[in-house]
């Protein structure tokens, strides 16, 4: 989808996504100690805000415009800072090694524009932090349910495994996500790796 066509889905709805942060985030960072963390395709902010309530200091992108402002009302609503920025993530660069937490979480593009976003995402990553990718699983086109019907769009684990140069996966699986109303589960790619 072009920026327009998320601006539109996002001023068509109040809340396109959930409020709640999502769940394999919470899984897989709460426990680890507050830092720097940077929120790739942040959407509406709800993990961004998570995050800062929790003592992170955060920056988030997304390239709809509509959701960076809604983000940052909750975010003001709530009392809490975040630093979010509208952008489009195959031109940004962040700054190299400098958070302690990197999400990619369900981000849509073509997989030669995603490799990009995914390199440059691993470079930011500070030594000892976290990366964290959570997508639509290739299996979920037939086997589960959600996410885009485009096929370009999914990934496996090991593929968004191959497109991390210099971390070490933790972690490369897929995981099941139950969906409300739905007769089985979306199924996800969930990656964690870290820099040694």
């Amino acid at each position: 989808m072009k920026r327009e066509d998320w601006d539109r889905r996002y001023a068509g709805a109040d809340s396109v996504w959930s409020l709640t942060p999502n769940r394999f985030l919470v899984a897989e960072a709460q426990n680890l100690p507050a830092g720097r963390a940077l929120d790739l395709a942040c959407g509406e902010g709800r993990n961004a805000i998570w995050l800062a309530e929790r003592g992170w200091t955060v920056q988030a992108v997304d390239f709809s415009g509509v959701a960076i402002e809604k983000a940052r009302t909750r975010a003001a609503n709530g009392g809490v800072e975040v630093d979010f920025r509208v952008g489009d993530l195959v031109e940004l660069e962040p700054e190299p090694r400098a958070y302690d937490l990197v999400l990619v979480l369900y981000l849509h593009i073509d997989p030669d524009e995603r490799r990009v976003v995914l390199a440059r995402a691993a470079d930011a990553v500070a030594p000892g932090g976290t990366f964290l990718f959570v997508g639509h699983d290739l299996l979920n086109r037939t086997e589960g349910v959600g996410g885009p019907s485009d096929e370009r769009l999914l990934c496996t684990p090991d593929e968004i495994a191959s497109e991390l140069p210099g971390l070490v996966i933790v972690k490369a699986e897929r995981v099941l996500r139950e969906v409300e109303d739905e007769d089985r589960p979306a199924i996800d790619a969930l990656v964690r790796a870290t820099r040694a």
